[in-house]
């Protein structure tokens, strides 16, 4: 009889774990990794990444994860006139057929900023996510950033080795970009605000950007389960750490995905979300200048193709596209002039001041191995606006629970 009645726990034991292999931990909508940018302003501010789970996790999960991005901007000097009939005169021609001396502050007033950025940043981020209920869920992150010069075979695909490489043989010419002009692997990282302040990194610099805290609410009233689609919400708060920007961001998201069962359990999801950032709401000390313009949106998209094996693991490959809002405010694209070597480097000299009043965007694409007790994701980012902030950038990421 106790041997009967263990046979009987046993298969009870088994078959729960086999329905849990395929519970809400397992697979749970779109399971991504943090997916911002290496942008070198960027790093010094919080921002949100999109939410595409379907609903709050049943188990709390560690994650760690790496990036490695390669961003390259020439030095360029950029001045912004005071005098009012400068800027009309400026709004009425393109930036690069502006012309005047601005030498003279007694004559001809501006506001001056200069920047030169080459380096391979890598950025570490821990996470725990924490269920509170079946429809709340807490994120606590950490990040941190290493500066490198991407030499092999630390940063295979984001040295300046490889990416000159490609561009010499596949597309874009022969050193477009002058990273050869300046000379590949090096660091150089400087840049002054237009209030004087200097922020300048080095080879091997190593700092804490920042803890974020991020709330998800999964409202059930507003989930479609015969249709298949889910809602939720986030609240985002951010304190930044670094020296260079001592401050609090705080931000909200809302998102919305399309779940599609397939045959043999496979799954298919298209998901979309949008943000808002308020940086530097709250300032600890006189904070350097990374961007005046206050507020950073984001919208997101994604969609994600899910082949599982005879075991029950799982194969994800996600197409990933990003837009964010300039990090400087549009009006002043009207009327700034820049200085640089425009004929040593005939394409992107200017990229450290124009790429401030554009948008960003970059598309991202991953792959998810997933098992029971982890998972697994790789990632590359590629900038198609070719605006160097960074050029590419390659992620890893294990999502291990911790608990049940």
């Amino acid at each position: 009889m106790r041997k009967r009645v263990f046979i009987f726990l046993c298969f009870i034991s088994v078959l729960s774990f086999s329905q849990q292999r395929d519970t809400a931990y397992f697979k749970n909508g779109i399971e991504n990794p943090s997916l911002v940018s290496t942008h070198h302003f960027g790093i010094f501010s919080s921002r949100i990444n999109q939410n595409f789970k379907l609903r709050a996790p049943n188990k709390t999960t560690f994650i760690f994860s790496s990036e490695s991005g390669n961003s390259f901007h020439p030095f360029v000097e950029a001045y912004l006139p005071k005098d009012l009939s400068i800027r009309e005169d400026f709004c009425n021609k393109i930036w690069y057929n502006r012309h005047f001396d601005f030498v003279d502050q007694t004559t001809t007033p501006a506001e001056y900023m200069n920047i030169v950025i080459d380096a391979v940043i890598k950025s570490f981020r821990l996470q725990v996510s924490i269920p509170i209920n079946k429809n709340h869920e807490l994120g606590i992150s950490l990040r941190s950033y290493l500066i490198t010069k991407g030499k092999l075979p630390f940063s295979i695909f984001t040295g300046d080795e490889w990416i000159e490489w490609f561009h010499s043989n596949i597309a874009g010419g022969e050193d477009p970009f002058g990273r050869k002009y300046y000379g590949l692997n090096q660091v150089n990282f400087k840049y002054t605000d237009r209030n004087g302040k200097v922020l300048e990194l080095h080879n091997g610099d190593f700092f804490l950007g920042g803890i974020e805290f991020n709330h998800h609410y999964y409202p059930e009233l507003l989930m479609n389960k015969k249709r298949n689609l889910f809602v939720n919400f986030g609240s985002h708060i951010g304190i930044n750490t670094s020296t260079f920007n001592s401050s609090i961001d705080v931000g909200f998201s809302a998102n919305l995905v399309k779940h599609y069962n397939l045959k043999n359990q496979n799954e298919f999801n298209i998901a979309i979300g949008g943000s808002i950032l308020r940086k530097n709401l709250i300032n600890f000390r006189d904070v350097v200048d990374v961007g005046n313009n206050k507020f950073l949106a984001s919208l997101e998209s994604e969609i994600e193709f899910t082949k599982y094996t005879e075991k029950k693991n799982y194969h994800s490959f996600g197409i990933h596209y990003q837009l964010q809002t300039r990090y400087n405010q549009y009006k002043e694209d009207s009327y700034f002039h820049l200085k640089g070597k425009w004929q040593e480097v005939h394409s992107g000299w200017h990229h450290g001041f124009t790429t401030l009043y554009k948008g960003i965007s970059a598309w991202t694409f991953l792959y998810t191995y997933g098992r029971p007790n982890y998972k697994l994701t790789l990632y590359l980012k590629e900038d198609f606006q070719v605006n160097n902030a960074p050029d590419a950038q390659t992620g890893i990421s294990i999502q291990i629970p911790i608990s049940n």
